[in-house]
């Protein structure tokens, strides 16, 4: 693939434009953009990787617009009032979303692997895109989350490949509804459950991902994928269940690996990874079975998947010190946090468990089952912090914050639950309470800084 226009990417910085960006560089297109942080002094990295990659930088003013061929690339939430925008109006330039430009990419591509689901597909889309690319496949990948197999010391921040072998492998999201403009090869469906949108939107939309895919893989242990995919053909399941095309069995669970035995058509495999938890070994099938349908051989794939690293901010463990351990995990929705809390209670230990909500309106629509989750998964040993939701400005409903959650966790639940509403002082609190043999998990969504926080709270116990 190549690309000779010029785009401006507003938010460059954000964790789906910022490997987009990258894509669209490594093709030969011109690209420049502007982001908040980037104005703010933050996440300095962060921008010099995308410098150092050959695109130019500018403050949100306006000022990197000065052609109307110039494409700009935004959120269709921004206003017209932002200064790109207003500026790429009255030059004439061409507007985008993220999505559309994604979509755009990745149709025009001979074959596409799509990987939706409320939870899980960054995940699954890192560990395909790791198989086929150790599979010779020279995939191009899309990801929301840094690969850490693709991550090295020259690109800290790989949420992205380019490959030249035709074949394009991308996480989707159903959240903005987005996903209703792919059209995959094979539409892998993680699950269906509660996060962003009511049950209903998410069922549409799911389904007709599913019915525009010339094949789906989908999670035979999902109740809602179950439903929406009886009697569907040209589809592979994959699961613990009985019936699920790729198998898993006799899953072993351990502190930082998880193994099991997968039964498909009648073969068996021995699959080991170097990564924890009863849902990454879903992630691992779900994977597996997307190279199956591409038609990848799949000892080699099992071999492969063996050395998966893992996601930043997936179950990262940022250190150890005084046998007290940090976590860095991207759970955010009840379904990504029971994840994170399961793989965590599998085994000895307290939990101190920190949540920050990643904005007051998902509140509004997944407190009550947060609540609930944090309530069945901790116990009174445990401790459990919640901050002040991240808020970057603009017209919200606060009526619904993080003391609504603890106060039905504490009446739900025997954990000891905590709302502090300044961040700093809930890590302040961490630390006193924290004894040898806790885990710290620093959880939540939509904030780069939450890494550093949790990379603080390591160095503070070492005091």
């Amino acid at each position: 693939m190549s690309n000779t226009k010029s785009y401006f990417f507003c938010g460059i910085g954000g964790s789906g434009m910022l490997p987009l960006a990258t894509i669209l560089a490594e093709q030969g297109a011109e690209v420049a953009g502007s982001d908040r942080a980037l104005d703010q002094g933050r996440l300095g990295a962060k921008f010099e990787y995308l410098q150092a990659r050959g695109m130019d930088l500018f403050a949100q003013d306006g000022s990197g617009l000065s052609r109307g061929e110039q494409i700009l690339v935004a959120s269709a939430a921004i206003e017209d009032s932002v200064p790109d925008v207003a500026k790429a109006k009255a030059l004439g330039c061409a507007r985008m979303t993220r999505a559309q430009l994604l979509a755009e990419l990745f149709n025009a591509s001979p074959r596409s692997v799509a990987v939706g689901g409320t939870s899980g597909k960054s995940t699954v889309t890192g560990m395909i895109g790791w198989i086929a690319s150790e599979l010779s496949c020279d995939p191009t990948i899309m990801n929301g989350a840094v690969m850490r197999n693709f991550a090295d010391a020259e690109a800290p921040f790989a949420s992205s490949q380019v490959g030249k072998g035709g074949l394009f492998i991308s996480e989707v999201d159903e959240s903005d509804g987005s996903i209703a403009l792919f059209q995959p090869e094979i539409a892998v469906l993680n699950n269906i459950t509660l996060d962003h949108k009511s049950l209903d939107e998410l069922r549409q939309l799911f389904g007709d991902f599913a019915a525009r895919a010339t094949c789906t893989v989908w999670n035979a242990d999902d109740a809602e994928s179950v439903a929406l995919m009886k009697g569907k053909s040209k589809a592979v399941s994959f699961g613990f269940a009985e019936n699920a095309d790729y198998r898993a069995v006799d899953l072993v669970e351990a502190p930082l690996s998880v193994e099991f035995r997968l039964l498909v058509k009648g073969a068996e495999y021995a699959v080991k990874m170097a990564v924890p938890g009863r849902h990454n070994a879903a992630n691992a099938l779900a994977a597996l079975a997307a190279s199956g349908a591409l038609g990848l051989d799949l000892e080699k794939a099992v071999a492969a998947i063996g050395q998966y690293k893992g996601l930043a901010r997936r179950f990262e463990i940022i250190g150890t010190t005084r046998d007290i351990t940090v976590i860095d995990d991207f759970g955010h929705n009840p379904d990504k946090i029971s994840a994170t809390l399961d793989t965590l209670k599998a085994f000895p230990g307290r939990v101190i468990a920190f949540f920050q909500p990643h904005g007051f309106g998902p509140l509004r629509v997944m407190g009550k089952e947060l609540a609930e989750v944090f309530a069945a998964k901790l116990d009174k040993e445990d401790r459990l912090f919640l901050c002040d939701p991240v808020y970057f400005g603009g017209t919200v409903d606060k009526s619904i914050g993080s003391d609504s959650v603890v106060a039905d966790v504490n009446r739900m639940g025997t954990v000891h639950a905590h709302h502090v509403a300044d961040r700093a002082e809930c890590a302040r609190q961490m630390v006193d309470v924290a004894i040898p043999g806790d885990r710290i998990v620093i959880m939540g969504a939509r904030d780069d800084t939450l890494s550093a926080f949790a990379a603080e709270i390591l160095e503070n116990l070492r005091r």
